[in-house]
């Protein structure tokens, strides 16, 4: 305890006033005063022992107009918060770290974060809200921004950690009182010689060093709102978003009606499909990406019939071969159609031929990825790769039997999906030399990982080893001119999220959690890989971002306070049926345990507002989940565009137009048609493959040998031996 001292406590005549920078009002920091005495209701006095210095005082003016006064007991040569008022945050950031650097104990750096937090004004108890709360922090943290048209921005910080508060104590320091223009010129780069507590190397993730960029960046966030609502200028729409707490469901934003019937499906069709997979023994493996009425039946008739899973498209084939164990007569499979031969073909590699396996159109259910690498342009990029030695063939699995096929017998080839797809290229660069790796048909996955590449030639060695440990500085640089990527593939709904969509995001939500899906284009990318090193954002596959945003939210329930956590979904809308029923049963268990805290946890949609249709508004009300939970939805829409048409070429994509083939209507007829009628379905069966590559062996044979590879290094961290001799030897 600080003790605070009596009316009759004087202050020593020899201590002068800094002068106030011009324009400022009060402080967040203490400034000193000449001063005979201690006045009873206004003025305190707070000394603080420090053996090392002679005392200085100095006095603290709330904003309120009380104001307590304190004794700093340190070196003047030592501390910069109690000195220069007068400079620029340029030169307050330069001083600071100078300050610090000058620290070569850890321990020093510490004691100097607690003795910045102890003199940073308190924040009055009313603004510790969670809309003053700065997310992505382990403490607690709240900041509360004013713009003064005399004074500049006006800064209050404060929170339940005394080192995380010395860290708010520092940019407050260097930034209350600048201009609105010199704060949001500040970028996240040059705090970063500020990162001195926690550190394992420069750039390191501590949480408690995030802490400087993240409330940075709620600062930047909440200046232009208030800058733009001062000037009258009119600012963005939100994107739509769904709220989830433990109590239900809140929706905002535009999307058509009939995409929320997934939160509350007709129970007489979950029953109904139920039963017709149950009776005839039909096992349902579906992408993530599926429209949110099926997976919300699907979601639903998984408690009634367990053979039904939701996943990215690698595990649909592997749960398709344990629904055959199990007893499973027949699988549909929802999703485009390299899905269904996929799994066909790992069925039959599996033994079990007599499983039928059936699509849901009697039409071709396309991929904009999939026919990019069909095209004849695609085989020309391979033919410049079999003329060099030794290359590898690196295929998205996202592709088709005949692909695969072909491209194995041109150069050899391993299949990977965005969560492997760096790992399976750095081990491949680690266990060939001088390999040339071709990878395709994603072409921003392509340039991402390039990317990326280029930015770990900026980590240490230490941090490269945490990425591979096979690797350092000096091996990725070399690498890189051996990195090739197909130029001209896309995944139509990623390929949606573009420039529109980034500057929004970093309008209105730079604080929030950001997810992207390793397809996206480069700006999307660089702004999550940007909030991923700050422990704010995730990039890889579904299941990662699904994972990420699971993790995130029982963070959140373990340190049982309060919070909103917003998660920016930068990938297929789909995604929301597994998101929804996650975080679900995560803050139902919250509930059940009674622990007192409120956690909602909202998924922002980033769509363009031309790819949103607006629908009337309709008078709010309470609608049952039925099999989905027992929970309300409080809205008569959630995000989602009028007839399923989310894609528009201003960024921005509510779903996959392919996806949207795979009707409940239509897995409903399917299933009604099994067995007796399977005539009917002819059209409907995924291809099995009885032709011929060039070579003259069976697509079917040779398409799974990649996907095959693939698998073992999955199971193994390493190559196959039998593609490592292939490479060497052609």
């Amino acid at each position: 305890m600080k003790p605070s001292c009596s009316s009759s406590y004087i202050l020593p005549e020899s201590v002068s006033t800094p002068r106030p920078r011009t324009g400022s009002s009060s402080s967040a920091f203490p400034t000193s005063r000449p001063s005979r005495k201690c006045y009873r209701t206004r003025i305190s006095y707070t000394p603080v022992r420090n053996p090392s210095s002679s005392i200085k005082y100095y006095r603290r003016i709330s904003t309120y107009s009380d104001f307590t006064c304190s004794a700093i007991t340190t070196p003047a040569s030592e501390s910069q918060l109690q000195t220069y008022p007068n400079q620029d945050p340029a030169t307050k950031l330069r001083l600071l770290t100078s300050e610090f650097q000058s620290l070569s104990e850890p321990i020093d750096r510490v004691k100097r974060l607690l003795h910045y937090s102890s003199i940073l004004h308190p924040m009055d108890d009313s603004l510790k809200t969670i809309e003053n709360r700065v997310p992505g922090c382990t403490a607690q943290v709240w900041l509360h921004v004013r713009v003064d048209r005399g004074n500049g921005v006006r800064l209050s910080a404060d929170s339940d950690s005394e080192i995380t508060k010395g860290f708010c104590a520092c940019l407050v320091w260097v930034l209350d009182g600048a201009s609105p223009e010199e704060i949001l010129a500040m970028k996240t780069e040059d705090l970063g010689a500020l990162n001195v507590v926690d550190l394992k190397g420069k750039g390191g993730s501590s949480s408690r060093v995030n802490t400087w960029h993240n409330v940075l960046m709620t600062m930047q966030k909440r200046i232009k709102a208030l800058v733009s609502e001062m000037e009258g200028t009119a600012r963005s729409d939100p994107f739509p978003s769904l709220v989830i707490t433990a109590e239900g469901i809140n929706a905002n934003g535009s999307y058509a009606e009939a995409q929320a019937r997934f939160l509350f499906p007709d129970e007489s069709k979950v029953q109904e499909l139920a039963n017709l997979l149950e009776n005839k023994r039909i096992g349902v493996v579906a992408h993530f990406y599926m429209d949110p009425e099926v997976q919300g039946v699907l979601t639903a008739a998984q408690k009634l019939w367990p053979h039904i899973h939701i996943s990215d498209s690698l595990v649909m084939a592997d749960s398709a071969v344990k629904m055959a164990k199990a007893g499973c007569q027949y699988i549909t499979v929802l999703g485009v159609d390299f899905m269904s031969e996929n799994v066909r073909a790992i069925l039959d590699q599996a033994g079990f031929h007599e499983v039928g396996v059936y699509r849901m159109s009697d039409e071709h259910i396309g991929c904009s990825l999939a026919d990019a690498a069909a095209s004849p342009a695609y085989m020309e990029y391979l033919g410049m790769a079999s003329h060099s030695s030794p290359s590898l063939h690196v295929v998205y699995i996202n592709t088709a039997l005949e692909t695969k096929a072909y491209s194995h017998e041109l150069v050899p080839t391993i299949t990977c999906t965005s969560s492997n797809v760096v790992q399976t290229i750095l081990q491949a660069f680690a266990e060939v030399p001088n390999l040339n790796v071709w990878y395709g048909p994603d072409s921003y996955m392509g340039a991402n990982i390039v990317e990326l590449f280029q930015q770990m030639t900026m980590m240490t060695d230490l941090e490269i080893a945490e990425i591979h440990p096979l690797h350092n500085r000096k091996s990725i640089k070399s690498l890189i001119p051996r990195m090739h990527f197909y130029q001209d593939g896309t995944c139509i709904v990623h390929h949606l999220f573009g420039h529109e969509v980034v500057e929004k995001i970093k309008e209105m939500y730079c604080d929030a959690f950001l997810t992207a899906h390793f397809e996206v284009p480069s700006e999307m990318f660089s702004l999550a890989m940007e909030a991923k090193r700050r422990g704010m954002g995730v990039v890889g596959s579904t299941k990662n971002i699904l994972d990420f945003i699971t993790q995130r939210v029982q963070e959140a329930m373990d340190r049982n306070i309060d919070e909103h956590l917003q998660f920016v979904l930068g990938t297929e809308s789909g995604m929301i049926t597994s998101i929804v029923a996650s975080v679900r049963k995560l803050l139902g268990s919250m509930n059940s345990t009674d622990r007192g805290s409120q956690v909602s946890v909202e998924i922002v949609f980033p769509v363009s507002s031309e790819s949103v249709t607006k629908t009337p508004e309709v008078p709010s009300q309470d609608l049952s989940l039925g099999d989905m939970g027992d929970f309300l939805i409080k809205a008569p829409i959630i995000p989602g565009v009028a007839n399923g048409e989310g894609c528009s070429i201003h960024g921005g994509c509510a779903s996959c137009p392919y996806m949207k083939m795979n009707s409940l209507s239509s897995l409903l007829k399917v299933s009604r048609d099994l067995p007796n009628d399977k005539d009917k379905l002819s059209a409907y069966e995924a291809r099995r493959f009885s032709l011929r590559t060039p070579n003259g062996n069976l697509i079917a044979d040779v398409g799974c040998e990649p996907i095959l590879h693939m698998r073992h290094f999955q199971a193994t961290t390493r190559l196959p031996d039998s593609l490592i001799d292939r490479i060497l030897q052609r």
